[in-house]
């Protein structure tokens, strides 16, 4: 995907995010215990505003985090300013970011559809309304991205936050195919690594682009994929990700 696309997608999904969210201030998130929609809103604006302000300050804000009196205006105006960042600047420029091989632009414009798709999928399982579509090329581009910088990167750069679950992982792997990608995901014991292709496996995730990505971010059951073979190994990469993804 493109940058002009990235950026397409983002503004599609704030713009719905932003609708649904407004009926649905008072309900709970089902996707996210504890929180109403105003509390996702509030989240959101708060993401927004931390990415914006560590472009324009080349530095991670402080203090943090904000308080807003107001989540859907707090979104509105948050949402303008992280636009106006990404308009400014090209996606090679220098940014800090919390993935060491990529400290770009590009690295947050990336993240902030991604980010903005899954949360707008929160907003519309909180007013109970049907999800729609994610376009094929932003799930295969979110399901590279959670499983390469969140669930691969997160467990060589802070294994401790996988506590017992990544020692118990012996090396089995899962084949996560939407038919068009693959992608071949190894958990191992120090280690989870990720592949795309083919070859050998124990279990598999297969369906639809859209159904994937739900369902490796827990916005999906399983009944929304296939799963195929192993189903330890199945559960196992469910849980890694729970974690990887929290």
């Amino acid at each position: 995907m493109d940058d002009e696309r990235f950026l397409e997608c983002l503004d599609a999904d704030y713009q719905r995010l932003r609708a649904v969210v407004a009926d649905a201030l008072t309900a709970p998130v089902p996707s996210c215990p504890a929180w109403t929609g105003a509390d996702l809103a509030a989240h959101v604006a708060e993401v927004y505003l931390h990415k914006a302000e560590t472009m324009r300050l080349g530095n991670w804000p402080s203090p943090w985090p904000p308080t807003f009196d107001d989540p859907l205006v707090a979104l509105a105006e948050n949402y303008r300013g992280l636009v106006g960042e990404f308009v400014a600047r090209d996606a090679g420029d220098h940014s800090l970011t919390w993935y060491g091989p990529d400290q770009t632009v590009g690295f947050w414009l990336r993240r902030m559809a991604q980010e903005t798709v899954i949360h707008r999928l929160d907003a519309e399982l909180a007013a109970g309304v049907q999800h729609d579509p994610i376009p094929t090329d932003l799930a295969e581009d979110g399901i590279d991205e959670v499983l390469v910088r969140f669930l691969a990167f997160g467990s060589t750069e802070y294994p401790e936050d996988f506590g017992e679950q990544l020692p118990e992982c012996d090396g089995r792997t899962v084949r996560v195919d939407t038919g068009a990608a693959g992608w071949q995901v190894r958990l191992g014991p120090t280690a989870i690594t990720v592949e795309r292709g083919q070859s050998d496996q124990e279990a598999g995730v297969f369906g639809e682009a859209d159904a994937v990505l739900r369902w490796l971010w827990r916005r999906a059951d399983d009944d929304a994929v296939r799963l195929d073979g192993d189903r330890w190994v199945l559960d196992k990469l469910r849980a890694m990700m729970a974690i990887a993804t929290q």
